[in-house]
């Protein structure tokens, strides 16, 4: 009976997340729930998930990764790596590489939301259609997520099952990588090829036209000691900005118009730009250029405790009529004005030489609590932050990528375990003053750790009742004796169920199946464990069985069908690809 009641409930769990839109959080710690008052299993076992290792490292990946974000190490890297491709082919190789590169070491959903900004403004600049890029992003976090223990928190809930059986004994870092790597170059060529055929054309990005009546004029200064000095502005990076040009460069007593794209930049030119707010917060964080408004309008704080606010100036503003300069306005509304717009027109006047008038839109460095402590002040028509605009700590980029790198040998060496290893690694990102406890928090994405607890507790309930063993019986029955055919089925069991639920609830609710088929079998159960931790990162098919697929469904402007159209040549290719591959290098 306990058997049967836990079947009922997974089925219901899997057609509750493939057929609503209730959170899987909430449906997998529903089901645990349900399993645990039914009496399947005690409450202890329901929250085994909780003193797993894997959900505990994937919880510290996410303050790490964090630390890399925030330094803005990877947003440095973005424009160096994927440069200015000549199709789109090469755009691909050019973006998937390196994310897949990076998805081995990094935790996939972090690395693909710190990409989708800056994928979607390097496909404005290279007049490339997003949607040819935006699930070979997702793919490519995907795939070079299979090449390390660390690459997914799929492998490490994996192995945080395989050791529960082994008595403690893990997987080592590299021990996927022998199939990952080679699937992860073929997968990639795979996609190159079929993607011209099977991605939507989507809509090439035209030209950025400066009607925006929000079209802000800023001013910024090459800083001493700037790696930007000696660059041309095409080297620099500032000639394909979406939604942004360079209007002038001041340099000492001269004025250089329209300047060209080999105009070589030095230090103390003050260059004025043209642009939309998403634009000018992107200026604020490239490295080595700073708002001309300093030192004369800065605020006293480190730029990394600040943030941005757009505040539209009212008739009632003390200030109409006077200069920025003239009314003092850092000292009066402690903060600083970084660039003005008005109607459209750019305003010819030096930021503190600007006469403010009704309707001028502001955009503010201001402290975090700014917008609310002036939202309702009548010197303003509107205060409204501007998301993602804190200033990146760029100090602090080398110590992140020292950190991350320890983690990688540390844990690689056996020096100390990937969890231990990722604790240390996320201390040293607070110390070392990466990222702050809040961020560090924030960080956090409580809804996969929760959906991963559940997810432990459902699959512990299968292996309990004995539901696992009487499905693994039905499923040697089906296939035969064979191992080979036995790992067939598995993979299809785990493949279908990763593009139903999630992949880390696919792998804990097929987990016990596969071990227990290994041991009806007597065969080894490592050709098993890695045929799960392989399918269930397969998640190709639907946008809902994998989180980076849903991030980049939106950005990408892409339907149901399209994943499907793409997707399923791509399970079919993977599937073929790592069962001859996998029994190879780990016999039965």
């Amino acid at each position: 009976m306990d058997a049967w009641l836990a079947v009922t409930v997974v089925v219901t769990v899997v057609g509750l997340l493939a057929a609503t839109r209730l959170p899987p959080d909430l449906v997998l710690v529903g089901g645990a729930v349900v399993l645990t008052l039914l009496g399947v299993m005690t409450p202890q076992q329901a929250l085994v998930g909780l003193t797993n290792q894997g959900m505990v490292t994937v919880a510290l990946l996410f303050v790490v990764a964090a630390g890399v974000r925030e330094t803005g190490l990877m947003t440095e890297l973005v424009p160096r790596v994927l440069g200015r491709p000549r199709s789109t082919g090469t755009a691909q190789i050019r973006l998937m590489a390196p994310v897949a590169l990076l998805s081995a070491i990094l935790n996939n959903t972090p690395v693909v939301a710190i990409f989708i900004p800056a994928i979607s403004e390097w496909a404005r600049a290279n007049r490339i259609a997003v949607s040819k890029l935006m699930i070979p992003l997702s793919y490519a976090a995907i795939i070079g997520g299979t090449c390390t223990l660390i690459g997914t928190s799929t492998n490490l809930i994996v192995n945080g099952l395989y050791a529960n059986h082994t008595g403690g004994v893990g997987l080592g870092l590299f021990e996927i990588t022998r199939v990952g790597l080679p699937f992860a170059v073929a997968a990639v060529l795979f996609l190159v090829v079929v993607s011209r055929w099977l991605l939507p054309a989507g809509r090439v990005p035209l030209e950025e036209t400066f009607e925006d009546p929000r079209e802000y004029t800023v001013e910024m200064v090459v800083s001493d000691g700037s790696p930007l000095a000696g660059k041309t502005l095409e080297d620099a990076g500032l000639r394909h900005l979406p939604g942004l040009y360079v209007v002038e460069i001041q340099r000492e007593d001269r004025v250089r118009p329209a300047p060209g794209p080999g105009e070589r930049l030095r230090a103390g030119d003050r260059l004025v730009f043209a642009g939309v707010v998403g634009s000018v917060v992107d200026l604020q964080k490239i490295r080595g250029l700073e708002p001309a408004s300093r030192p004369q309008f800065a605020l006293d704080a480190p730029r990394a405790l600040r943030s941005m606010v757009e505040a539209v100036v009212s008739d009632e503003c003390s200030l109409v009529g006077q200069t920025i300069r003239e009314g003092r306005f850092r000292t009066r509304y402690d903060a600083a004005v970084i660039a003005v717009a008005r109607n459209g027109r750019r305003i010819e006047s030096k930021i503190g030489d600007i006469r403010l008038q009704p309707g001028d839109a502001l955009l503010l460095e201001a402290y975090p609590e700014w917008a609310e402590k002036m939202r309702n002040s009548r010197e303003f028509f509107l205060v409204s932050p501007v998301e993602g605009s804190t200033p990146p700590r760029h100090h602090r980029a080398g110590a992140a990528a020292v950190i991350l790198v320890g983690m990688v040998v540390l844990a690689a060496t056996g020096v100390l375990s990937m969890m231990m290893a990722a604790a240390v690694a996320a201390g040293v990102m607070l110390v070392a003053g990466c990222i702050d406890p809040e961020e560090a928090r924030r960080s956090i994405d409580w809804q996969v750790l929760f959906a991963i607890i559940g997810a432990f507790g459902i699959g512990r309930a299968l292996e309990v009742s004995g539901a696992a063993s009487v499905v693994a019986g039905s499923l040697i029955g089906a296939v035969g004796s064979h191992p080979w055919l036995a790992l067939a089925a598995v993979w299809v069991v785990t493949a279908v169920a990763t593009e139903l639920i999630t992949n880390n609830g696919a792998a804990v609710l097929v987990f016990p199946l596969a071990w227990a088929a290994a041991d009806r079998l007597g065969v080894s159960p490592m050709p098993f464990v890695i045929t799960v931790m392989m399918a269930a990162s397969a998640s190709f098919v639907t946008p809902i069985g994998y989180q980076t697929n849903m991030m980049v469904y939106g950005p990408g402007g892409y339907r149901f069908l399209d994943f499907v159209r793409v997707g399923l040549p791509m399970s079919i290719f993977t599937a073929i690809f790592c069962l001859l591959l996998i029994p190879r290098l780990w016999p039965f």
